[in-house]
């Protein structure tokens, strides 16, 4: 059994409200920030990102600047020495490519090349490339995080064995892209606020009817 996909878009919006898209920032630094918030809080990728942005200014000077320089400025966000090594060859390797720090080429590539392009940077994976596409450039990519791929098993949307990468795929071929920008947001606001990792909270939980793990949850 699985959740009707329309029938859970319509309860998180009318649950959290409709999302609508808005730019964040821009594409690079996009993706500086979503390889710091890998493996930490919110606050804390937060935090490190406005830090290492204060310091240099923008980053052409964080790509030019040694990774122990960044590394010093992003411990807050944990794994610094690790990320800031990664920062710098995604930016210099993008730079190498295209001859300056500007994405927004991605905008015409068709949805699976842009994601390959930024793929093939060092450590990009599915979900950062993703959050770049998604909230930088308006592209209808699915970021799954642990909130999203929880969510989405419990309500057989995706087979509970299904791994972050092919959920990926899997979820982005069933949402319509008017709506990945709100099931996306929705999705995280209710695994934070609902459906816990521990203890869910399926009393409460406006997607009772229809998900087939609430009475797994009740009963346990």
């Amino acid at each position: 059994m699985s959740a009707n996909v329309s029938e859970v878009l319509r309860l998180l919006r009318e649950e959290y409200g409709e999302r609508r898209w808005q730019p964040h920032r821009d594409p690079v630094s996009t993706l500086v920030a979503t390889i710091l918030s890998q493996n930490t809080s919110d606050a804390n990728s937060s935090r490190a990102f406005h830090t290492l942005m204060a310091a240099f200014g923008g980053c052409e000077s964080v790509a030019a600047a040694p990774p122990e320089d960044l590394a010093g400025l992003i411990r807050t966000g944990g794994l610094a020495e690790i990320k800031a090594g990664r920062i710098t060859l995604v930016l210099q390797e993008i730079q190498r490519e295209r001859g300056s720090l500007d994405l927004d080429f991605l905008k015409e590539m068709p949805l699976a090349e842009a994601r390959s392009w930024l793929m093939q940077l060092p450590g990009v994976g599915p979900k950062t490339a993703s959050c770049v596409l998604l909230f930088s450039l308006g592209r209808p990519a699915l970021p799954v995080d642990t909130h999203v791929l929880r969510v989405s098993r419990r309500l057989g949307l995706i087979d509970s064995r299904t791994n972050a990468e092919r959920a990926h795929r899997l979820l982005e071929g069933m949402i319509p892209a008017k709506d990945v920008y709100s099931f996306h947001l929705n999705v995280i606001e209710h695994g934070r606020r609902v459906c816990r990792a521990q203890r869910p909270r399926c009393g409460s939980c406006v997607l009772r009817e229809i998900c087939p793990s609430a009475s797994f949850w009740d009963s346990g």
